[in-house]
């Protein structure tokens, strides 16, 4: 899993691969980390969990990466070193399908790092699809 930085007029965005769905999540939240700060430490800041779930891939995402800005905002810490797995609906043809991502970051406390602030995550140029390698994904996030 892998995620590079673009510049995306006065925003940031995130363009991420991974070898799977739950990899590609994890590669942006990690691209959301760096966005927010150039230093995170090693060490330091306790695990938490987070299970988020929605109508369809693309609102997963962007419900995820609205949570890691929502848990920085609550608990006062950057999410970082983050775990995703990201579960299908049961079966194609289920009535109200439900994507779900159960994730897990460590909370390094923002005293700790010089972060700069992402007010949000949008939907302008959201990107999320499968590709012969694995799956892309490609997030603005408003700073």
């Amino acid at each position: 899993m892998t995620y590079e930085l673009r510049e995306h007029t006065a925003d940031v965005a995130v363009e991420a691969t991974g070898s799977s769905l739950s990899a590609t999540f994890a590669a942006v939240a990690d691209g959301f980390t760096a966005a927010s700060s150039e230093s995170v430490p090693d060490e330091g800041g306790d695990r938490f969990a987070v299970t988020i779930t929605a109508e369809s891939r693309e609102a997963l995402l962007f419900d995820y990466v609205d949570q890691l800005i929502y848990e920085r905002d609550v608990r006062a810490v950057l999410p970082a070193d983050h775990d995703c797995r990201v579960v299908s609906p049961d079966g194609v043809d289920a009535a109200d399908p439900e994507w779900t991502v159960e994730a897990t970051a460590r909370g390094v406390p923002l005293s700790d790092v010089v972060a700069r602030e992402i007010k949000a995550v949008t939907y302008s140029q959201m990107a999320l699809e499968r590709r012969d390698c694995g799956w892309y994904a490609y997030v603005v996030l408003d700073v």
